[in-house]
């Protein structure tokens, strides 16, 4: 029954941690006097991964920029390999660079990278959605600047004034493939 009680309060901690929880004392404090050395046991295992999950929930990953440019990459499972770009303020132009490494063509998982207003975003969405080949609005001043829709292999580049997104925002750069920007988005700013 000890034992029981000790993977079950184990378990608790485990998932309080990873929901961005703490750790259940009261609940082990309960158990305590019943199980007073094998709850201390248990303590030491619990404090790692309440301590790892928060970490693993802010973890991000910014473009590298080199000479007022990035490359970013896109991939078959609908993923960029960059969640925040930060342009140098000193940039008079800047460039994005965009690379598909998967294999399924333009049609079917095509990805572009579309620069705008965080509140913005599903508008031009939603209206670029049955337009093709890019899925971007023609003259949608909403949209800052935006490259063409390609497909696995291939790769394109815009390029934009930063003045563009040095005030107003928050910015974001997402894809406007149908049904991607939920997962294929990210924070651009100037600093």
């Amino acid at each position: 029954m000890k034992f029981r009680q000790i993977l079950l309060t184990s378990a608790v901690a485990l998932a309080l941690s990873a929901c961005g929880g703490q750790s259940p004392a009261p609940a082990a404090d309960t158990a305590a006097p019943a199980d007073a050395a094998p709850a201390a046991e248990a303590a030491p295992a619990e404090a790692a991964p309440a301590e790892a999950a928060p970490e693993a929930a802010v973890a991000s990953k910014p473009a590298v920029v080199e000479n007022c440019a990035t490359t970013i990459e896109a991939n078959d499972q609908m993923q960029y390999n960059a969640d925040s770009i930060t342009v140098p303020a000193s940039c008079t132009s800047f460039t994005i660079n965009l690379k598909h490494t998967g294999t399924m063509g333009a049609n079917v998982m095509g990805h572009n990278v579309v620069v705008a207003a965080q509140s913005d975003m599903e508008g031009i969405d939603q209206d670029g959605a049955g337009v093709t080949p890019d899925h971007v609005k023609a003259d949608d001043a909403r949209v800052i600047a935006h490259t063409k829709v390609i497909g696995g292999g291939e790769s394109t580049s815009v390029t934009f004034d930063p003045a563009k997104i040095k005030t107003g925002g928050p910015y974001k750069f997402f894809c406007s493939f149908p049904g991607h920007m939920t997962l294929m988005q990210g924070s651009i700013q100037v600093q």
